[in-house]
């Protein structure tokens, strides 16, 4: 079976988001009572597996092997299957 994993990855808290404070200024300078912008970053993986527990278990993988660095980044991902 085929699945599409959305895989949305940012900074843990505590880190500097200099993209986020850069656009919560500018939103502010243009009028907008934003407080906090946080930048994240979102991958589409389309992916074969045998179940949805198989496919979830790639993509958490990928997502600790590459797609993050664990020291400073926080993730989560939705999977559904492709028909």
């Amino acid at each position: 079976m085929r699945y599409v994993a959305t895989v949305y990855v940012r900074l843990k808290p505590g880190y500097s988001d200099p993209e986020g404070e850069t656009t919560a200024r500018a939103l502010q300078g243009l009028g907008y009572r934003v407080i906090e912008v946080r930048a994240s970053k979102a991958y589409e993986v389309t992916l074969e597996a045998d179940s949805r527990e198989e496919a979830e278990a790639a993509v958490d993988e990928m997502c600790r092997r590459l797609l993050t660095n664990p020291t400073k980044d926080d993730y989560r991902f939705e999977i559904r299957e492709l028909r």
